[in-house]
């Protein structure tokens, strides 16, 4: 069975990367991308979104991935869907790290980019749950 995965990162380089990585890791996954944190919400609202898992980046305009994960876990628990969050950020900064693994839904901090190891790791531990 193949997990659905949705990125939020406003770089289409790193969204292109990191599908590529993705779908080659060895794993069977479904990806999807939003280039807008909010555009990942409103499809978040659809109740058979399927979602399993997010990877967030936290510097984007207008809703970075804090102000997203503090949407994300203000949604009913039906909406979430028990999907989990994975932050894959460029930054390396602990502050972040920190910050982000005071979230419920956070189950995960990588750096960019991500290689296929951590990918398919990512998805068999989704798989798995």
């Amino acid at each position: 069975m193949s997990t659905r995965v949705m990125m939020v990162d406003d770089n289409d380089s790193d969204l292109l990367y990191t599908r590529v990585t993705l779908q080659r890791c060895g794993e069977p996954c479904e990806v999807l991308a939003f280039e807008r944190a909010q555009d990942a919400l409103n499809h978040l609202a659809r109740p058979d979104h399927g979602v399993a898992l997010i990877l967030l980046d936290i510097n984007m305009p207008v809703m970075d991935g804090f102000a997203f994960l503090d949407a994300f876990e203000a949604l009913p628990p039906a909406q979430r869907g028990g999907a989990s969050v994975v932050m894959l950020s460029s930054s390396s900064d602990p502050a972040d790290r920190e910050r982000a693994q005071a979230y419920q839904s956070v189950t995960g901090y990588l750096i960019k980019p991500l290689d296929r190891g951590e990918a398919a790791a990512l998805l068999r531990r989704t798989a798995g749950q």
